[in-house]
């Protein structure tokens, strides 16, 4: 307790290579290794960087967004597989605490995908994998969601890490789970938003979602945004100039990193592509708990309670086989925790 971290982060904000897995994972690997240069040791990427956001949700029926759906659901990553072990090689090789969203294909059903974020430790083991808990708005035409099984904090060399997914650092009772086990540094992955209604300002509301919750549980937030890339722009809006006008809407986009005093330790960056760094020291998270601890000394724990869920949900659960206690009849292997899941190989597109 001498001696608390003291650390570069990074947050990222930087677009895809839009629904390009490899060529997406080629890019993040590029920019772990310049915010490793930079001095950076905790490195958080958007939510779905690999390989993009549906924006079609937003812009087309659900019929017309169907074969965008799939050419999504062919695009996706699988946990564990080829590409979490690029992303696990990088975090090794440049010695990061990476924190990076993607999306998973589900290991049961075909067709299902997560909204998923990866959290990796400089030694490239894969600490978490933690499933949006529930997608936002006209997202649930895309992504499945999660089980509060991976609702964890994870001790990491920049101390205890939690990580949630956009919309997710708006529930509180998600946001007190993570602070409640200890949480000290939190990620906030977000997607540019200019698909939301005329008169929100997505830029304000990172903000403010940022600002709230460190000045709540008194911890650093780094929070990393995707942004809108030409590309994602030809990809979606085609000749309809409206769409075209619409994607193109400012401040949709916001990245930086907050103090436990809710104010930024640094200028965020608003909409264009780069990475925000801020030195952080956890031993600044002390004295504020002293006025508000709210999972400490300012809770009323025999008034209040919080009960968390943290199985893990299979479609399918069998009573075991009595005369193979291991055997067969043995639950799938999310009964183990995400981190065990072994998905079944996914046919991909010719090129």
């Amino acid at each position: 307790m001498d001696n608390l971290p003291r650390f570069t982060a990074a947050a990222v904000q930087a677009a895809p290579v839009y629904l390009d897995a490899a060529a997406t994972v080629d890019k993040a690997i590029a920019l772990i290794a310049e915010a490793a240069a930079a001095g950076a040791e905790l490195v958080v990427f958007p939510e779905v960087f690999v390989p993009g956001y549906p924006y079609w949700n937003w812009t087309m029926t659900p019929v017309q967004g169907s074969p965008w759906f799939e050419r999504l659901y062919r695009s996706a990553i699988d946990v564990p597989g080829p590409y979490v072990d690029q992303l696990r090689a990088a975090a090794r090789q440049y010695g990061v605490v990476l924190v990076i969203g993607v999306n998973e294909r589900g290991p049961y059903s075909l067709g299902v995908l997560y909204n998923t974020l990866l959290t990796i430790g400089p030694d490239g083991e894969l600490l978490g994998v933690h499933r949006k808990l529930v997608p936002t708005w006209a997202e649930k035409l895309t992504w499945t969601g999660g089980d509060g099984s991976s609702l964890r904090v994870h001790p990491t060399p920049v101390g205890p890490l939690g990580a949630l997914a956009c919309g997710e650092n708006t529930n509180t009772l998600a946001r007190f789970t993570l602070l409640a086990q200890g949480e000290l540094v939190h990620a906030s992955c977000y997607i540019a938003l200019p698909v939301a209604p005329a008169d929100y300002d997505m830029a304000d509301a990172i903000a403010v979602r940022t600002a709230a919750h460190s000045f709540e549980g008194k911890v650093f937030s780094v929070v990393a945004c995707s942004t809108i890339s030409p590309e994602i722009v030809d990809t979606i809006a085609g000749d309809d100039e409206d769409v075209r006008r619409m994607l193109a809407r400012p401040r949709s986009a916001l990245s930086g990193i907050f103090g436990p005093d809710g104010r930024p330790v640094t200028e965020p960056l608003i909409d264009t592509e780069g990475i925000v760094y801020a030195e952080i020291d956890l031993a600044k998270c002390i004295q504020p708990k002293q006025m508000h601890d709210i999972v400490g000394h300012y809770n009323r724990f025999d008034v209040f309670q919080l009960h968390v869920d943290n199985r893990p949900r299979t479609p399918v659960t069998f009573a075991t086989d009595p005369a193979h206690p291991a055997g067969p009849l043995t639950a799938g292997p999310l009964t183990a925790g995400p981190l065990t899941a072994e998905p079944a190989a996914i046919p991909k597109e010719d090129a």
